[in-house]
């Protein structure tokens, strides 16, 4: 029984999770912490990560952090220097989860569109991927998990940017988790759809638009951000520790549901 509990708790490990302070970020930070993980959270403004600490530390949760853009070398550098004094040269757990969009027609994005959808949703990641192998190799057992999107598995109104950076992020994991898997490193995606986040809702206000994301959902509902956050979890938890190399889609059943004909 005792070996069956362990292999359900974070309890001892350390993470990183980027992009913190709102969404599905914040809800992993807290499904970590929940799990007993020490997690150090980051953040692009200041203040929002200020006040999730002070949250998070005011109920005694075992949680650190600081203002990061990740999109950024030198603050990439940076952060991970800070995490591997932290938490002692090793880490156990990285959650790449910074991520943003730019919704226009292919024909309308600009070179400086591309770089910064690119910097900031694949660069940051591959970069801190590569940044913390050492800490993660120290660390024995580790994992890595990156928040990746359905428009990265199939072709969804996103823009087609958002959709390359998503995509190339899936064959990424997968590369790493098998490159990385005889340093004891696990690394897979999460591919969520439609989730009830504060980015999610600049177009899911839109009746019409929701409409139509129900109407392709199965489920019929958007998921919520404990639904990712849970499946992030349990990729970090010893109970995963076969699974590698792995994109789990979070979708309600849209990407099975294919041309099935979905009524009520």
């Amino acid at each position: 029984m005792a070996e069956n509990v362990s292999r359900w708790t974070l309890q001892g490990k350390t993470a990183l999770v980027t992009g913190a302070t709102k969404g599905i970020g914040k809800t992993i930070v807290e499904e970590l912490l929940g799990l007993g993980a020490t997690v150090y959270a980051c953040a692009r403004s200041a203040v929002d990560i200020q006040n999730c600490l002070n949250e998070w530390k005011a109920t005694g949760l075992p949680v650190y952090g600081s203002t990061s853009d990740v999109s950024n070398e030198e603050s990439r550098v940076k952060l991970i220097k800070e995490v591997g004094e932290t938490f002692n040269g090793k880490l156990d757990i990285l959650v790449n989860n910074v991520g943003t969009n730019l919704r226009k027609p292919t024909v309308d994005f600009t070179p400086e569109d591309y770089h910064f959808l690119f910097s900031t949703n694949l660069e940051s990641a591959f970069r801190l991927n590569q940044l913390a192998f050492p800490l993660l190799k120290t660390a024995g057992s580790s994992c890595i998990v990156n928040v990746s999107s359905v428009a990265g598995v199939t072709a969804m109104n996103s823009g087609s940017i958002y959709a390359m950076c998503k995509a190339a992020m899936n064959q990424m994991s997968k590369n790493l988790g098998c490159e990385w898997a005889k340093y004891g490193i696990r690394v897979n995606s999460v591919s969520p759809w439609y989730i009830n986040t504060p980015l999610a809702q600049t177009v899911l206000s839109n009746q019409s638009y929701y409409e139509e994301v129900i109407g392709r959902t199965p489920m019929r509902r958007v998921g919520e951000p404990h639904e990712v956050a849970s499946t992030v979890a349990f990729l970090c938890l010893p109970a995963s520790s076969y699974i590698t190399a792995q994109n789990i889609i979070v979708d309600g059943g849209v990407t099975s549901a294919g041309f099935y004909p979905l009524k009520d």
